[in-house]
């Protein structure tokens, strides 16, 4: 994956994640209009109280300040940069001033603070018959000072309140954690997939050398004994080059282009051997629309003539391909061994093929080799 995709829904999920705290919030925010419409609707006011919305709405904006402080400054400190006491710190020093400005701010007993007397309030019937109905009550307390409970620091709406701000700052880490952990799981897999590219990429460059180091090898052979084959191979070497050139690179080439790959490739080693050497290439004849790894086959051709063509005896090498329900391919070189390796140079080595084979597949291929005393038997699936 590319950085370019990789910064585009770094964005996107911010976008998303600011998305829904604002439709959070706006569902607050409009949440006492609905009431206060219901309400009128249902005949219980009959008038929309605009004055309440201006009672809650402020205290709606106390909430959000709250929440944009924790959302940009303090929950980073947790989730990004892993700072746990200070979040903790920093939060309960947040948590206690609004303590303290909730208890600054409760509504205040209105006949306690008042400065208007009782008497002037009422009106002269009321005042008469207020008399009249508390007169005991007055003779009965008279002299004796007023008992009570201790005013409360914190009333049960503070409490309320403290608890919703401490809810409101778990659900942001929730939040949070969650896209946090998208994030750290989408960049994990974006960082495997650009090593795979690598060693891939490393594998290939391992492959072409080899190749053009054995296919050049075949036409200094043929310079001497027959040139007009020489510069016929030079052309076919010329469209093997483009092959590599063009679509070794890709992920995956079309099959049949890939065959004709190994046609060639087949054909130009034929042009070096005599008739000691039996060469047997069997390719479908009709083959789907699909891929495969480009120049992944060719490096067990190439090490079946490099170590199973004999010049004191006679050598053989079969290769067969063979597509399955046009859902997998089954791939089989069958060779000879010679009493030692020829003396050029190449091959890239088993290992490596199974490296790549695994960093393409992972478990969905099967691989058998069989190696024997004079025989070397090659089997690969894998999945089109």
């Amino acid at each position: 994956m590319q950085g370019i995709p990789f910064l585009k829904w770094m964005k996107h999920q911010s976008l998303q994640e600011n998305i829904i705290y604002l439709v959070l919030w706006a569902m607050l925010f409009v949440a006492p209009i609905l009431s206060l419409y219901v309400r009128f609707l249902s005949g219980d006011s009959l008038s929309f109280q605009w004055h309440e919305l201006w009672m809650i709405w402020p205290k709606f904006g106390v909430f959000l300040l709250l929440f944009v402080v924790h959302n940009f400054l303090l929950a980073p400190l947790i989730i990004y940069e892993h700072k746990r006491i200070l979040y903790i710190c920093t939060t309960m020093c947040f948590v206690l001033l609004f303590s303290i400005y909730q208890c600054s701010n409760r509504p205040r007993d209105i006949h306690r603070h008042d400065p208007q007397p009782m008497e002037q309030r009422m009106g002269p019937e009321m005042q008469g018959s207020q008399m009249e109905r508390h007169e005991p009550q007055h003779h009965h307390f008279r002299g004796r000072p007023h008992q009570g409970p201790p005013p409360a620091i914190m009333g049960e709406h503070d409490i309320i309140a403290v608890i919703m701000l401490m809810l409101m700052f778990g659900a942001n880490l929730g939040i949070k954690s969650y896209y946090k952990h998208r994030y750290d799981e989408h960049r994990m897999i974006s960082l495997e997939r650009k090593n795979l590219e690598h060693q891939l990429e490393y594998l290939k460059y391992q492959i072409n050398p080899h190749f053009f180091m054995n296919t050049l090898n075949n036409i200094h052979a043929l310079v001497d004994i027959d040139p007009e084959k020489a510069k016929s191979t030079i052309v076919e070497l010329s469209k093997m080059m483009r092959f590599i050139l063009y679509e070794g690179d890709k992920y995956g080439v079309p099959l049949s282009r890939e065959c004709e790959f190994i046609r060639t490739y087949v054909t130009l080693m034929r042009l070096r051997y005599t008739d000691k050497v039996k060469i047997s290439l069997d390719l479908p004849s009709e083959m789907p629309d699909r891929t495969v790894p480009p120049l992944m086959l060719i490096s067990f051709i190439e090490n079946a003539f490099k170590h199973g063509i004999s010049y004191q005896r006679d050598s053989f090498i079969n290769i067969k391909l063979d597509v399955m329900q046009g859902q997998q391919l089954h791939f089989s070189c069958y060779n000879s061994k010679a009493d030692k390796s020829n003396d050029e140079k190449g091959g890239i080595g088993l290992n490596n093929v199974k490296q790549r084979l695994q960093l393409l597949y992972g478990s969905d291929f099967t691989l058998n080799i069989q190696d024997n005393s004079d025989t070397y038997n090659v089997e690969l699936t894998i999945p089109l």
